[in-house]
């Protein structure tokens, strides 16, 4: 039977869908199977609901998530009474319950359900399911004093009911007070009591929640127009002047639609980041003429502009009565609330307390948890070149909000600043670097020149060599400003990495070139090799359905011979358990155990035999064809005594022909995420991305890089020093 847990307050407004997701996150890095139960709901389908399965791609028929409305529940209980209601909600849970291995049970809403004792329904409904209780209080404009007392009141009212209380939250607190709160709760209360800020992006509607809301029309914008937050509303009427004065960073403007001036003025505004806004509500149904609006997108493109029939006295007062919500079309809100819950609940306790036992599989969601939980343990900082692409903004907002690492993106700030403001990302915190005008810029001209004198580089040269953004963030990384770069979103693989070899190099290769030498003259892979690497070599993640395999090397060294495929062996083993995957090695032919021979098989059994004699501990089989190596009752038949065959977990390809097209053939016909290429054998961390890579790729592979970082910087410093 499934364990349930159980998300409940005391009264609405306590923005507990925070709660509720972070409390998804947890468990879907735990099992694969998690289900969700409302009891009671008002409106189908639910907007939470459609929320966790949008983000979770839960699989989950919508018509099982639902009990009753609460209509019908508020009859049924008038009629027949509460243990019938009670019997018929419990019934319903266990419908699911018997399906999946853990249930989140979104409690009641408190909000005009016309049932007696919600409180009482919510505990004894929490009991007959089985299941723990994360209890959330809200704290919005109280004191702490105030605070702790209603939190303190509600643990005793849960716990006087029976119900097994694994936790108290207290949203929307006052930060100033979020200490002091927490501190009280500490000793006054027998539970783990987690305390949140009040996040004013939280409640902030979206222009398209604003648009909604007021029956406006859409006169220009586009989607990422309307998902921006709208932060405040600023009403114009008077001059020009004034307006300007008065605008904050993401407000709406609400002004008569027939005030071109002010239109052009607030959208002229946004143009030059003096301050960004959301967009502009024109009221009374006055709408300007063509030529303005042909002028407004083009000053602000994407900016929405609204129109909306009221006057400005009605519609302020509808405004200032919304508030924001999360649900499935404001992804952006979630990473919002998602970070907020990371930083401000220990969820490696909570993790504990809710005892769900990690599965035996790992799905390719899980195992982007983790890297975002790894990277995030102990933060590090990564360079982004790209950053005036809009995918690398989009993936460095979520990076942001889930305060996954820190952040310095390269490009002119006023154009990094104007596009992000055009998408709608939040790049608060992250740092903005202009090659070409920064300081730094000499200083890397003459550390390149000394790198690069062997082949004849000037500083005069290198001066302009540094301001490409990828040498630039490679330099960066290599004086220690940032802790690892990633690009390639538009940049070839050559023009990524080639500065890295010939920068960030060690004493510990001395041979092995690579695709990217074939790709565009970056020949110097082995100088770049963080010992005790021969050669720099990747790997990519392949994330199947119920596990993670690790494949090498499938984009950068060509044909390597015996003893390069055996250095990929072992830095790819060396990656894969950095990252959770224990190391079983398979080294791939088209023969296996002693059935063929050949030059191709002979080169990879001289390599399994290179590992086995350096790295005993490793184990390893090799050579074996991929069918032996990954299916069971293949391995029983052709290598019944091996402890690989049949369950390995990181498959080492012959040559880059064969790796790069087995990877791209699995990633598209089983449907597997492949992250990567991640990059192995660097002192520091460089890794490239696919051109055609996903705002969710950008976000894994940073994240990698930030995990890597972690692992170089705790090599002794004398393994450190630069070879020049």
């Amino acid at each position: 039977m499934a364990r349930g847990v159980y998300v409940t307050g005391i009264d609405r407004g306590d923005g507990r869908q925070v709660v509720e997701l972070g409390v998804m996150e947890l468990l879907t890095r735990q099992v694969d199977r998690v289900g969700v139960f409302r009891p009671l709901v008002h409106d189908r389908p639910d907007r939470m609901f459609e929320l966790l399965r949008a983000r979770y791609r839960l699989t989950q028929e919508p018509d099982t998530v639902y009990g009753l409305d609460y209509g019908t529940a508020s009859a049924l209980q008038a009629e027949r009474g509460t243990d019938e209601l009670i019997s018929r909600l419990v019934e319903s849970f266990h419908r699911v319950a018997r399906d999946y291995d853990v249930v989140l049970v979104l409690g009641t809403d408190f909000a005009a359900t016309q049932l007696p004792d919600e409180l009482a329904l919510n505990a004894r409904l929490a009991n007959e399911c089985g299941a723990s209780v994360i209890a959330v209080v809200g704290g919005k404009d109280q004191g702490p004093e105030s605070v702790r007392a209603e939190a303190r009141n509600a643990f005793r009212a849960y716990e006087a009911l029976g119900c097994d209380v694994m936790g108290l939250v207290v949203n929307r607190v006052a930060a100033g007070d979020r200490d002091a709160i927490a501190e009280g709760l500490r000793v006054q209360v027998p539970a783990p009591c987690y305390v949140l800020p009040d996040h004013p992006a939280l409640a902030a509607p979206t222009v398209a929640q604003v648009t909604r809301a007021l029956g406006g029309t859409v006169l220009l914008g586009d989607d990422s127009g309307l998902a921006r937050d709208a932060l405040g509303f600023v009403f114009g009427g008077a001059m020009l002047p004034n307006l300007l004065s008065a605008l904050t960073p993401g407000c709406m403007v609400i002004t008569p639609g027939d005030r071109a001036d002010l239109v052009v003025g607030a959208l002229a505004a946004h143009s030059a980041s003096t301050p960004s806004i959301a967009g502009l509500v024109l009221t009374m149904d006055e709408r300007p003429a063509a030529s303005i609006l042909r002028l407004a997108e083009r000053l602000a493109p994407g900016t929405p502009v609204i129109s909306v029939a009221e006057g400005s006295f009605p519609t302020a007062a509808r405004l200032f009565a919304l508030e924001g919500k999360l649900n499935a079309a404001t992804p952006r809100k979630a990473e919002t609330a998602l970070g907020l819950f990371e930083r401000h609940v220990d969820t490696a306790g909570l993790v504990e307390r809710l005892s769900v036992a990690r599965g035996g599989r790992v799905t390719p969601m899980m195992f982007e948890h983790d890297l975002l939980e790894q990277a995030r343990a102990l933060r590090r900082r990564v360079v982004l070149p790209e950053g005036t692409e809009e995918r690398v903004l989009r993936a460095a907002d979520v990076l942001l909000r889930r305060d996954v690492c820190d952040l310095t993106l390269l490009g002119d700030p006023d154009t990094i600043r104007k596009k992000a403001a055009d998408l709608g990302a939040d790049l608060g915190g992250a740092q903005l670097i202009d090659p070409a005008a920064s300081e730094l810029r000499q200083g890397f001209a003459e550390r390149y020149a000394q790198l690069r004198a062997h082949r004849g580089a000037t500083v005069e040269l290198a001066y302009d060599v540094v301001a490409d953004v990828n040498y630039f963030g490679t330099l960066m990384v290599d004086a220690g400003l940032a802790d690892g770069m990633v690009s390639g979103s538009v940049h070839s693989t050559a023009a990524t990495i080639r500065p890295a070899f010939e920068i960030i190099k060690s004493t510990g290769a001395t041979r092995g070139a690579g695709e990217a030498g074939a790709r565009g003259g970056a020949g110097e892979a082995c100088a770049a090799a963080r010992p005790p690497a021969a050669i720099v070599s990747s790997v990519f993640f392949m994330c199947l359905a119920d596990k993670v395999l690790v494949y090498g090397d499938c984009a950068v060294n060509p044909d390597p011979d015996a003893e390069q495929l055996a250095d990929i062996a072992v830095q790819a083993s060396a990656t894969a358990a950095r990252f959770g995957v224990e190391p079983r090695v398979a080294m791939l032919s088209y023969s296996t155990g002693t059935s063929g021979s050949g030059a191709d098989v002979d080169k990879v059994r001289e390599a399994t035999r290179l590992v086995r004699a350096s790295h005993p501990e490793l184990l390893i089989e090799g050579p074996i064809q991929y069918d032996a190596a990954v299916e069971p009752s293949v391995a029983a038949t052709k290598l019944p005594e091996s402890e690989v065959a049949g369950r390995a977990t990181v498959l080492i390809f012959p040559d880059l022909n064969t790796g790069n097209n087995t990877y791209k053939a699995v990633q598209r016909s089983a449907g597997a995420v492949a992250v990567g290429p991640v990059l192995q054998g660097l002192r520091k961390p460089v890794n490239d991305l696919s051109r055609g890579a996903l705002v969710q790729d950008i976000v894994n592979t940073v994240a990698i890089t930030a995990i890597q970082a972690q692992a170089a910087q705790a090599v002794p410093a004398a393994q450190e020093e630069t070879s020049a």
